[in-house]
């Protein structure tokens, strides 16, 4: 079985800009790509699981464009990339149209040879092929890779959330219908509260609770909210083995929750003179999580720097 088939996020990846969850804004800038038929060099930025790189795909299928998709964060060396991106661009299109090329999380190649590189990929290909990148952190992108690409921010303004989170809902009850998985529909709602709008987390996590055939309330307390007074009191009392003993327990969160469970509750947890630093510290570490190769050994870091530098109430 392929990848593409066993894993629920590919299997049920929309295939049309119309069939994405996103906010109408964004859709329909889209839209108008496919209207005059012209794909600009595009950098598309926002937090995961929102969107972006199944956009830029569904652009593609939509225009009958062809296009090839790189994953930067496994091949975003430069060596790769050049023969990638050669090999594809330098032919023209059997259907005589754009060639496009996806770089998704673009932010993980490197900004001193990759990117520079890329540069000079955009003006060489410049009449048979556009480029499509995709990130986390734009500012990790290079400055004239910005002023040759139009950028477009993933943001969900406050009053389309509700629908765009409904939307969510009637998608993963759809999957759910089709893979022949019994669910508490308020089960799925707590799930999509808790990580919406990362859809693609949500698709993931679904997959892995069906596993016994059905989604009800014994998952709740699997989904729960992540609690942080505990790991507070460990940090306090300076013990480490406590301390890396819940991150490991903890790993299945996302990190981003956790930095924002203990900056929301830091004025219960920490003197008033240690604030600024908790959140130049969790500030540091949110941003590094983005691209580090180990989850446990970066979140294990950041609490014990909060631990050894900070003073607790």
């Amino acid at each position: 079985m392929s990848v593409q088939n066993y894993l629920w996020v590919e299997k049920y990846r929309p295939r049309t800009i119309d069939d994405c969850i996103l906010p109408e804004g964004i859709k329909n800038t889209f839209r108008d790509m496919v209207k005059t038929g012209e794909v600009q060099n595009l950098l598309l930025s926002g937090g995961a699981g929102c969107g972006k790189t199944t956009i830029a795909k569904a652009l593609c299928e939509d225009l009958d464009a062809e296009y090839i998709m790189i994953n930067c964060s496994e091949d975003g060396n430069i060596d790769t990339l050049r023969t990638k991106i050669r090999a594809f661009a330098s032919t023209v299109s059997i259907s005589g149209g754009k060639k496009v090329v996806i770089l998704d999380e673009f932010d993980y190649s490197n900004a001193q040879s990759t990117q520079p590189a890329l540069r000079g990929f955009i003006e060489e290909f410049s009449a048979n092929c556009r480029f499509i990148l995709t990130c986390n952190f734009k500012n990790r992108i290079i400055e004239p890779l910005h002023s040759r690409c139009t950028s477009i921010t993933f943001q969900i303004p406050n009053k389309e959330k509700p629908a765009l989170a409904m939307n969510v809902l009637e998608r993963i009850q759809d999957i759910l219908k089709t893979e022949g998985i019994e669910y508490d529909q308020k089960v799925l709602a707590e799930l999509i509260r808790k990580h919406f709008p990362d859809i693609r987390r949500v698709i993931n996590e679904l997959q892995r609770y069906s596993v016994a055939g059905v989604i009800d309330v014994g998952i709740l307390s699997q989904i729960g909210e992540v609690q942080v007074k505990d790991l507070v009191t460990s940090m306090k009392n300076k013990d480490f083995t406590a301390v890396r003993k819940w991150v490991v327990e903890n790993l299945d969160n996302d990190p981003t929750r956790i930095f924002r469970q203990m900056y929301d509750g830091m004025y219960n947890y920490f003197d008033a003179g240690s604030i600024p630093r908790v959140v130049l510290i969790l500030a540091d570490y949110q941003y590094k999580a983005a691209f580090v190769a180990d989850a446990e050994i970066n979140m294990t870091a950041c609490l014990v720097e909060i631990m050894m530098e900070c003073d607790f109430k």
